[in-house]
């Protein structure tokens, strides 16, 4: 990470694994056909082996709408709309911008500051309102929609983004740079929100990028999702402790620590990584064959320490639509795979783990110490089908 201008976690508890075996989920994605489902797509048959054939792989997920998925888009829309309402005509303006491939790729992990270099020629800066302009009630109104849009669950969604904020205004605080804080987070409209129309809600800001795409009134992407975090440590910001990342970190662990040595040797990597493989600016740019060990070779417990791996980003979405992509990836998950290169403990710079199935591909990289003095995580979900919604360059 660029200079900036003037972890240790416990192994993941058995509480933890057995709430994350998907029991609200479905076992199957077809077990929802028996509520109000309008497929508006078609979820082709899964190559069985590790080669990626385009030919023959899947083109397109299924985008469905049930009850509680329609009930939860109403309640963005409609705090999406709140929030617009509540903007002066010049931050409306700021808000509001085209919906096109350029416009949905402005995210990033690097702060604001160094995006708007001169000199910076390859990263495009955010684009949208910058949320240092907010009034106390356009923040309320905000939060209103956020809360909507994302997790309900403790650690996830909205409560892991409110975190993720407090973790910039802890950087600013704590005298390591004037351009971090919350402030410095941006949103963006791609095109108005509508019963029945195309856009995408962007948020995001330092280490942050949400990016849920809406057709029709159905959510027909939640990715490219990135999060890093510093301090890659448990901190207190306001009296109220803080580790938004700690979750996710633990369920990695867990599943690479439960590997015996046969599974660690087929699951490891000869490959040195430098980030994530799938980070800002690499769209679609998947390995066309799978490595490391399938899900077939793992046991019971361990489909379910990747299950919970899975859940700690999907969750990350509202409750309705997570439920749905879960049971989807969890009906893909024979033909999942668990690789990892330099050590289980994801606790030094270069540590890397990823999942890669047929549709979801999710990755967690050790980067160098910056802030402070331990190597903190960069992580992204990626959907091979959904990021942006399909929408492609």
């Amino acid at each position: 990470m660029p200079s900036a201008p003037n972890s240790q976690s416990p192994a993941i508890s058995s509480t933890f694994v057995n709430a994350h075996k998907r029991l609200r989920y479905p076992a199957r994605f077809g077990a929802f056909i028996g509520g109000t489902l309008f497929l508006l797509g078609c979820a082709p048959g899964i190559a069985a082996t590790a080669e990626r054939d385009e030919t023959n792989a899947e083109t397109t997920n299924a985008f469905i709408a049930s009850n509680d998925t329609q009930k939860a888009y109403r309640a963005v829309l409609a705090h999406a709309r709140a929030f617009a309402k509540s903007l002066s005509d010049g931050q409306r303006n700021d808000l509001m911008q085209a919906y096109n491939y350029e416009n949905a790729a402005r995210w990033h992990t690097y702060p604001q500051w160094y995006l708007n270099r001169p000199w910076n020629v390859f990263d495009r800066p955010r684009i949208g309102l910058r949320l240092e302009t907010l009034s106390d009630d356009q923040w309320q109104a905000l939060n209103a929609l956020l809360k909507a849009a994302t997790g309900t669950g403790r650690n996830e969604g909205f409560d892991e983004i409110q975190q993720h904020l407090n973790a910039d205004d802890h950087l600013h605080d704590a005298g390591k740079g004037d351009a971090y804080g919350r402030g410095d987070f941006y949103i963006a409209f791609l095109g108005e929100p509508s019963e029945t129309g195309l856009w995408q809600l962007q948020f995001g800001g330092h280490h942050f990028a949400l990016s849920n795409t809406y057709h029709n009134g159905i959510l027909t992407g939640a990715t490219p999702s990135f999060r890093g975090i510093e301090p890659n440590r448990p901190f207190t910001y306001h009296n109220i402790e803080n580790a938004p990342q700690q979750q996710e970190m633990d369920a990695f662990k867990a599943l690479l620590a439960s590997l015996d040595g046969r599974q660690r040797k087929d699951a490891r990597l000869n490959d040195h990584f430098g980030d994530v493989m799938l980070r800002y600016g690499k769209d679609w740019d998947f390995p066309k064959q799978a490595k490391g060990i399938p899900a077939t070779t793992l046991d019971t417990r361990q489909r379910a320490l990747l299950l919970a791996v899975i859940a700690g980003y999907v969750d990350d979405i509202n409750d309705a639509n997570a439920d749905l992509i879960m049971a989807h990836y969890e009906s893909q998950l024979d033909d999942t795979y668990v690789a990892y290169s330099g050590d289980i403990s994801l606790s030094q710079t270069g540590d890397y783990v990823r999942i890669d199935g047929p549709s979801v591909w999710i990755e967690l990289y050790m980067d160098s110490p910056f802030n402070f003095d331990i190597a903190h995580p960069h992580s992204v979900w990626r959907d091979k089908y959904r990021d942006y919604g399909g929408l492609h360059p």
